[in-house]
């Protein structure tokens, strides 16, 4: 019995003695594992995950960095990704101003900028891109490049009337001509914006390659302000020619519009202020072998005084209709052929009667005078009745003598 008992003690006693160990070998463990988490050890930094690094923003440009020899009719354009574009400065020469910035757009997005317009001959650009990419961080990109040389026969010119600033009659066309012949015709139509307030329907036409003139469907509004574009630089207008320089002009339309019908057969011209009648004047125009041309004509030429030589519509000075006569007043030019409304006193006695002239329209001194200073280059003038039914395309500016679909024909982009 003494010896079960102690047996039985002793294996009482391993009992105690296993749980103690386990107790210490967990309070071993559980004391390690708290002092390697207070540490810099291995297995704490295996346990964290490292973050990846924010992409730069990456640019792309449609011109090559120190390009040579880059078309005129190039659009640059920039694209941005991971990030956005929030400034662009483009310019040629040394500093950027009004006339060396090359103006452009730029997305909502900021995802991409596209130059406004095309680019001069014969220039280094710099192009100073400045980004943000996603993680807010700021930077900017510089490139140049240098654009094709040009000579003057490779470059054609536009000049504009009305000019800036003039006043001008309620039939006034738009006139666009070029010194070089333009064979891409619907391109550079493409680059001629009228804009007008009140606005008003119009269209272009081609008069000849090197002319191109714009009306209304109707006259103008009295008082119409009208702008004129025509950004033509950089276009490509024939083959091996490009545009050379924007062209802008802003004129305003009278606001007293005067219209004048001249009736041949009844030797009278009814003149009308905004749409009533003014004054009649006793008239006289071409007689047999010079009558003058039916048809819609508009003043041209404005002069105080003019000389009036008959060699200029084809009369020899040993002709006996021939004629050269100084200082003729208030000459107002209505065909290139050289048809005019001037002062006629030598005609005085015929004026309201007969037709007695070479073409043009006499008048008294008097009312020459008064009807010179009412009226404006742009003013129609309306004759009718005459035995001479003809008057040639482009005889002066003829482009209210045809309708407005018949004129609209000559669009490029008709």
């Amino acid at each position: 019995m003494k010896v079960q008992g102690r047996q039985s003690v002793m294996q009482s006693g391993r009992r105690w003695v296993g749980v103690l160990l386990v107790s210490v070998l967990v309070a071993g463990c559980s004391s390690a594992g708290g002092d390697e988490s207070d540490s810099d050890s291995p297995a704490a930094g295996d346990a964290t995950v490292s973050a990846s690094p924010t992409p730069a923003t990456e640019l792309t440009f449609n011109v090559d960095d120190g390009a040579s020899g880059v078309p005129v009719d190039t659009a640059l354009t920039v694209g941005a990704s991971h990030g956005e574009i929030t400034a662009v400065t483009a310019h040629f020469g040394g500093k950027a101003t009004r006339k060396t910035r090359l103006d452009g757009d730029l997305t909502p997005d900021g995802a991409s900028w596209t130059a406004a317009s095309l680019l001069e001959p014969g220039k280094r650009y710099t192009v100073a891109v400045t980004t943000r990419d996603e993680s807010g961080k700021v930077a900017t990109e510089s490139r140049s490049f240098r654009t094709q040389q040009l000579t003057l026969d490779q470059q054609a010119y536009a000049s504009l009337s009305p000019m800036d600033g003039a006043t001008v009659g309620v039939a006034m066309p738009v006139i666009v001509r070029f010194d070089i012949p333009v064979k891409r015709r619907a391109e550079v139509e493409k680059r001629l914006v009228v804009s007008s307030t009140p606005k008003v329907e119009g269209t272009w036409s081609w008069m000849s390659d090197s002319e191109v003139h714009y009306r209304p469907r109707k006259y103008w509004p009295a008082g119409t302000k009208v702008k004129v574009h025509a950004g033509i630089n950089g276009v490509r207008t024939a083959k091996g020619v490009w545009g050379q320089e924007d062209r802008d002009t802003a004129f305003t339309v009278t606001k007293r519009a005067v219209t004048t019908v001249v009736d041949v057969s009844r030797h009278k011209a009814t003149v009308k202020i905004n749409g009533k009648v003014a004054r009649v004047l006793p008239a006289t125009t071409g007689k047999p072998g010079f009558q003058t041309r039916n048809g819609t004509k508009v003043i041209m030429e404005k002069h105080p005084t003019k000389r009036m030589d008959a060699a200029t519509t084809g009369i020899s000075e040993g002709s006996s209709e021939y004629y050269n006569i100084e200082n003729v007043r208030y000459a107002m030019r209505v065909t290139n052929s050289g048809e005019f409304i001037h002062a006629a006193p030598w005609s005085t006695g015929s004026q309201g009667s007969a037709n007695v002239s070479h073409g043009c329209t006499g008048l008294s001194t008097s009312n020459a005078a008064w009807l010179y200073g009412i009226s404006h280059i742009g003013d129609p003038v309306k004759f009718i009745r005459s035995d001479r039914k003809v008057l040639e395309p482009q005889n002066g500016w003829t482009d209210w003598n045809v309708s407005y679909a018949e004129f609209a024909k000559g669009s490029a982009l008709s």
